[in-house]
């Protein structure tokens, strides 16, 4: 399968981005520097092109039971406008990927972003579970046709409210309005991935240059930024912190508890995770008392012993500190419990945390 590319690549290209392969897709990893990027959207505003990221849209009569058989949440309490987080599991209750859940504000249909790479396989496995199941249903996978920013920061929201022809800022979380910028459609979702305020911009792809240019003071951020915002925010990165082949976890191995919801009549993996609610190994936070970068894949240690693994980890530029995401085994879960990584053969201290770095210190 050829490479796909955003819309604007040729235009980032242009701009000196340094590029990688993400998820099937060449996409910008830094523009300037990761270190400066990260440091925009934490003191200011950066935007990021995240057309690589997957939009289906379902409608029609059974659209709203089709969402629910096959996300975690409960889909049926949003109203048009809403937005939620939710998870998409196969049968034995292991995450397949997470999405977001958009309930689109003319209330005429429900778009959901599968991750990168996953939006062919999605969709069609919202189009069988369709048919199997005789529901009425529009599948349609608009990847192609739609792009999509992030503008994020603590001036996101003046920025965005700026290029907005309609009030915005009264948007509250996880909500979206239907707006223009700079004549361009737009739903604007306040959403992200970067443990900061802002907005999720998704509009027609031929209209990406209009809406990119409409956010000119922006710093524009790229992946390798996106990773450490995220990770500072305790955010799960989908094929890396779970993965259905490589790394297979349930919701509440992972920490997601919160966007399932077993009150529902039914949902793909119900009938698993139910019997599966009190885990042998839970995803943690370290933070390492020496300067080492802990790898994806490195051992985490409890008196030399192996008790788990690394799957995501940074040194965190806004904390300073190099910061973890892994899974152990339940026992040694506990918040300030000490550990260590195994870093380069190297026994790095760490002690467990509260996998929401930012958000811990901030509080």
């Amino acid at each position: 399968m050829s490479t796909r590319k955003p819309p604007l690549h040729e235009q980032h290209m242009q701009s000196g981005a340094d590029f990688t392969d993400f998820g099937g897709w060449d996409m910008p990893v830094t523009f300037d520097s990761i270190q400066a990027e990260h440091a925009a959207v934490r003191d200011s505003v950066g935007i990021f092109d995240v057309s690589h990221m997957g939009e289906v849209t379902v409608g029609g009569p059974d659209a709203t039971e089709l969402m629910t058989r096959l996300t975690t949440n409960d889909v049926s309490a949003l109203d048009p406008g809403d937005a939620q987080y939710a998870c998409i599991l196969a049968a034995d209750g292991t995450i397949v990927d997470d999405t977001v859940v958009y309930y689109r504000p003319d209330g005429e249909e429900y778009l959901f972003v599968p991750n990168a790479g996953n939006d062919e396989a999605m969709a069609d496995r919202w189009t069988d579970h369709a048919a199997a199941h005789d529901l009425d249903a529009t599948v349609v996978n608009r990847t192609a046709e739609l792009g999509m920013f992030a503008v994020q920061g603590p001036d996101a929201v003046e920025a965005v409210q700026a290029a907005a022809a309609d009030p915005l800022d009264d948007v509250s979380r996880f909500s979206a309005r239907q707006t223009t910028i700079d004549g361009v459609d737009c739903l604007a979702a306040r959403t992200g991935y970067t443990g900061e305020d802002g907005f999720e911009l998704v509009f027609d792809a031929a209209d990406s240059r209009t809406v990119w240019d409409a956010f000119d003071d922006a710093q524009p951020c790229g992946l390798g930024a996106r990773d450490t915002l995220r990770l500072e925010a305790g955010l799960l990165l989908s094929g890396q912190d779970f993965h259905p082949e490589d790394e297979p976890r349930t919701p509440y191995e992972a920490g997601l508890h919160f966007v399932v919801d077993e009150s529902k009549p039914f949902f793909v993996g119900q009938d698993a995770l139910q019997e599966g609610d009190d885990p042998d190994e839970l995803l943690i936070g370290l933070e390492l008392a020496e300067r080492a970068v802990p790898r994806h894949g490195y051992p985490i240690l409890d008196d030399g012993e192996q008790v788990g693994h690394v799957t995501s980890g940074t040194m965190s530029p806004t904390l300073e500190v190099p910061i973890a995401l892994g899974y152990v085994d339940a026992t040694r879960a506990e918040e300030g419990g000490s550990l260590a990584v195994e870093v380069r053969n190297r026994t790095v201290p760490a002690t467990v945390v509260d996998h929401r770095f930012l958000q811990t210190r901030r509080d």
